[in-house]
């Protein structure tokens, strides 16, 4: 069984930043991909970011703007997205997603990351 939780979201204002941390737990012994995504009211889910196991590949979504970056410390378990300039648009549920895979593996697509955490809140005010 495998675990996952975020943590660290909150309100900011407007061009502010703020750092999301994902922290997988249990089985976590084969490699997996780390991935990103957030979910606005009256919208559907969408890819934000992703790392491989590898700490080299990676992929961001439209969504990130250049203005995010992921990290991820494979020894800790834990992921970071870094989101700077944030914006009112950047309001939304984020959630931290896993999926074993091949460590070169970067994928966008919600359904195929297996184990999902609970999701924390992003709220950027104007």
């Amino acid at each position: 069984q495998v675990q996952v939780v975020e943590y660290e979201g909150g309100l900011v204002e407007t061009g502010a930043s703020l750092e999301l941390t994902c922290a997988v737990s249990g089985d976590t012994s084969a490699t997996y991909t780390i991935g990103w995504f957030r979910q606005a009211p009256g919208m559907d889910r969408e890819f934000v970011a992703a790392m491989a196991w590898d700490n080299i590949n990676v992929g961001y979504g439209d969504s990130a703007e250049g203005r995010f970056s992921i990290s991820r410390d494979n020894a800790k378990n834990t992921a970071v997205l870094q989101m700077d300039n944030l914006k009112p648009r950047d309001t939304a549920v984020y959630y931290c997603a896993v999926k074993f895979t091949t460590p070169r593996d970067v994928s966008r697509s919600e359904n195929l990351y297996g184990y999902w955490g609970q999701g924390t809140q992003v709220t950027v005010s104007s």
